[in-house]
């Protein structure tokens, strides 16, 4: 059986104050603190490209684990902010970190619903290769295409990395998950010419409506009540989305925490964030929802063996 055993994680130590720059956008603490709920965005060096933070967080959970290298049988990086077109960015990492010529690597190129479909994807991957150990690791850093003058994306986004060990000995095993997509509204979060635009309200009013359905069709197909999922760990697009999809499902806000006040939404890397200070606590079922670019949603439940 094949699930998350544990996850290591890079957040850049730079970062840069939305309360200094409240008089360029005309904001005030109430927008930044109870609306975005971004106090800062982490923000990574300019000689820091997307596979040094994959490093990074690979070897922030080599520090967590016995893991050895040559046992590491396949890598997946999930990201749309590559070093570069060709080649995909797995072939740099694994160059990087001298992995084996016998491990597998591939780039799945999706967003903030990105780590969800990952977990399926991967684990499906190594089940039918008979694979017992690989990583997934998420890195989107957005500070090459937000434009800092920019108050929809600016304020929010922030850069990081984040490595998830898959292997036969897990904590968290994946049950069934729920996908989605809408992209006759692609253009509402997009990158043009190298710069990323997003229309807030749109994404906002879609994730309001699609995502609190998805959830409850995820613990339709799980056979589960929703009061007895003890966490819901939802994709950190803005404090008042997560508030607004926890009210509309019912849910108490203790068990749909929002917790990226200090460094920002850091798209596919946000749930393997949140997920790796919950590996070693007492949640027995937790529910996992990614949503954003494309537009995508993907939902998962996790149970602890």
């Amino acid at each position: 059986m094949l699930g998350i055993e544990e996850i290591g994680y890079y957040i850049p130590t730079e970062r840069i104050s939305n309360y200094q720059r409240k008089e360029q956008f005309g904001i005030d603490d109430h927008f930044i603190e109870q609306k975005i709920g971004v106090k800062q965005v982490s923000l990574k060096s300019a000689d820091e490209e997307t596979s040094d933070l994959c490093v990074k967080a690979f070897e922030e959970l080599g520090r967590k684990t016995a893991l050895e290298k040559e046992d590491i049988e396949a890598v997946v990086v999930v990201t749309q902010n590559p070093d570069r077109n060709i080649p995909h960015v797995s072939a740099m990492v694994h160059g990087k970190l001298d992995l084996s010529p016998q491990c597998a690597c591939f780039d799945i190129s999706l967003g903030c619903s990105g780590f969800v479909y990952a977990l399926s994807v991967f684990q499906a991957f190594m089940a039918a290769n008979g694979m017992k150990k690989g990583i997934i690791i998420t890195a989107d850093p957005y500070s090459k295409v937000v434009d800092p003058n920019d108050k929809n994306t600016a304020l929010l986004f922030g850069d990081a990395a984040a490595a998830t060990l898959i292997s036969d000995t897990p904590r968290l095993v994946s049950q069934k998950f729920t996908f989605g997509t809408l992209g006759v509204e692609h253009e509402k979060l997009i990158c043009n010419d190298g710069t990323l635009f997003m229309n807030g309200r749109a994404v906002f009013n879609f994730a309001a409506k699609t995502i609190p359905g998805d959830i409850r069709l995820l613990a339709e197909k799980n056979d589960i009540a929703l009061d007895a999922i003890d966490l819901f760990l939802f994709h950190q697009g803005s404090k008042i989305i997560v508030e607004t999809i926890a009210d509309k499902l019912g849910i108490p806000l203790e068990k749909a925490p929002y917790k990226t006040y200090d460094y920002g939404n850091t798209v596919s890397s946000t749930l393997p964030i949140l997920l790796a200070d919950e590996l070693h606590k007492e949640a027995r079922t937790i529910a996992i929802c990614g949503f954003g670019v494309g537009l995508s949603w993907a939902s998962g439940l996790l149970k602890r063996l």
